[in-house]
């Protein structure tokens, strides 16, 4: 039989990764360039924080700052992170060109006077931000905005972790539980290495982390699944995956909590900083202010020291969890994802003694598994896993992050998420289009219970 080939589709086929890479090369540059300048002053407020501790007194006033700064200039800039998933669903309005600058700066003043945030938030707005500026003068389609925005949200995630695969992935598979849209696969894997490649050619570095586990005897490239060892895995990982549905609940059910009850919005964050201090005072700590990547002291409470144990208690996941729901429900900026990698290695450090497992191993898989349970992202969140720690442990990074997502239930802490496929085919999600959607019927069917009985 003879070949039958159509040299024009192949032809249309070059031209579209083409058309792309021309497109995207200025946006990647723009998003990795500005996501070198943020992580940079985050670092510096950082280490400002903590040679002069007194700051985080000033932490009601900062609170006040940001919150007027959105209220008066912010528009709809305040939607964060679902506003740009919500324009890649259907464009509209747009990005505001405004979020940019008031995210970059707002979260820097959070983490400069000791608020419990993150950075991902910040990144992936940024990188949307930059995105839709470009939409006008390409003139592209809806459907080829609704790809740009997508790149966007890859070259934020790409350069301020330092994982540009799973930066790619992300971004295609946190817009819908149970789909991804592969159309945006090239396009979206181009913009985050590009915006990784940036970002470290201005001299940012990003933590390295490391499995060890020698315990385990392991030396193959990709370890073999010991029956015993995958078991406890998969029992902490049901709890890293109620992790990350208590994160996203207490967030968001605090949030409303605070519009409901405290109608002057410019004293959400003055009694969210007042609780959050007040919280710190009584543990007699600030390791669980700011971003918790590293702490002031070296031997505190913190990401990089869950992985050797040092200073994690039972209960410091729970602390941190706390702490950053209140700081960011109450008006505060920042992203929730380190948040949650400081969640998952001290969940992760507290349950490996209980289980036997190495507490390196399980540091590092509750890193990846309370984050793809929060954000319903587990292919994303394995490859995380390959890109910080490395290969040999493949398969236990995919059981841990596969069953936090499905344990981690319908919630997410991006409530525009929508529902291509319920998880375990649970019924009565079928029909109901967002996550928004899902928990607004929970209510309405625990209500309805609750009167029935």
């Amino acid at each position: 039989m003879p070949i039958r080939w159509d040299v024009r589709e192949h032809l249309s086929l070059g031209w579209f990764v083409v058309r792309w890479l021309l497109m995207i090369a200025p946006v990647a540059v723009l998003i990795g360039s500005s996501v070198a300048f943020f992580l940079w002053l985050l670092a510096e407020a950082t280490q400002t924080r903590w040679a002069h501790p007194e700051l985080v007194f000033g932490l009601p006033l900062a609170g006040i700052f940001i919150v007027w700064c959105y209220h008066s200039m912010g528009s709809t800039a305040g939607g964060g992170n679902n506003l740009v998933m919500e324009q890649i669903h259907q464009p509209g309005a747009g990005i505001p060109k405004r979020m940019m600058p008031l995210v970059l700066f707002a979260t820097v003043i959070t983490h400069l006077f000791g608020g419990s945030a993150g950075r991902e938030g910040t990144a992936v707005q940024m990188g949307g931000s930059i995105a839709q500026v470009f939409s006008r003068p390409f003139r592209l389609s809806e459907e080829d905005t609704r790809i740009l925005l997508t790149c966007g949200v890859a070259a934020g995630f790409g350069a301020v972790f330092g994982t540009p695969l799973a930066g790619a992935i992300f971004a295609l598979e946190v817009l819908a539980v149970g789909k991804m849209r592969y159309e945006a696969l090239i396009p979206c894997l181009m913009a985050s290495v590009l915006g990784d490649l940036v970002c470290t050619a201005w001299g940012i570095g990003h933590t390295q982390y490391q499995i060890v586990a020698p315990e385990l005897h392991i030396d193959a490239a990709v370890a073999h699944v010991s029956l015993v060892l995958a078991a406890k895995v998969m029992l902490a990982s049901i709890l890293f995956g109620l992790a990350g549905f208590l994160f996203a609940e207490i967030t968001h059910a605090l949030s409303g909590l605070f519009k409901k009850y405290v109608t002057r919005y410019w004293l959400r964050p003055v009694i969210g900083a007042v609780v959050v201090l007040g919280i710190s005072f009584l543990l007699g700590t600030r390791d669980y202010l700011g971003l918790g990547v590293g702490s002031a002291s070296g031997d505190g409470i913190s990401i990089v020291n869950a992985f050797s144990g040092v200073g994690v208690t039972p209960w410091s996941w729970w602390w941190k969890l706390l702490l950053t729901a209140i700081t960011l429900s109450s008006g505060f900026k920042g992203g929730e994802v380190t948040p949650l990698f400081f969640v998952g290695a001290t969940l992760g450090a507290a349950l490996a003694g209980v289980l036997g497992v190495p507490v390196d191993l399980l540091a590092g898989i509750g890193f990846i598994a309370v984050f793809a349970g929060a954000t319903n992202t587990p292919l994303a969140c394995t490859l995380m896993g390959v890109e910080l720690f490395g290969a040999q442990y493949l398969e236990y990074f995919a059981i841990a992050c596969f069953l936090s997502y499905l344990f981690s239930g319908h919630s997410s802490i991006y409530l525009s998420q929508q529902i291509a496929a319920p998880k375990g085919g649970v019924f009565r999600y079928r029909g109901v289009d967002t996550l928004k959607s899902a928990r607004d019927a929970r209510r309405f069917w625990w209500h309805r219970q609750s009167h029935d009985e």
